[in-house]
């Protein structure tokens, strides 16, 4: 995969299908997917932008059942004070946010 390998990918471009989650899950999924190329924003931020400003652990939450962790970039959202979680784990996040940053 080209993205893997280092080369910018518009993953906008894909309508991924996330009817079986809440209507809560998909405002913070849709929100992550706007997150720009080697940029980061907070759990915090992320609440914020979806007008939901103290649910920042709910967020984080909804992150987790991310099912297209690539395609709607999850990566991205970190914690105020340190890298956050991540499925994959902290050391492949941190690894994701470098190779972006590089580009």
């Amino acid at each position: 995969m080209k993205y893997l390998a280092g080369e910018y990918v518009d993953f906008l471009k894909y309508d991924p299908d996330l009817m079986h989650l809440t209507k809560f899950q998909r405002e913070v999924l849709e929100a992550t997917r706007k997150i720009p190329y080697g940029q980061t924003r907070t759990y915090g931020q992320l609440a914020k932008y979806i007008g939901k400003s103290k649910a920042s652990r709910a967020v984080g939450q909804a992150l987790n059942k991310n099912p297209y962790p690539l395609i709607i970039p999850c990566h991205r959202v970190v914690g105020r004070n340190n890298i956050g979680g991540y499925a994959g784990g902290t050391e492949l996040k941190k690894k994701l946010l470098e190779m972006e940053k590089s580009h």
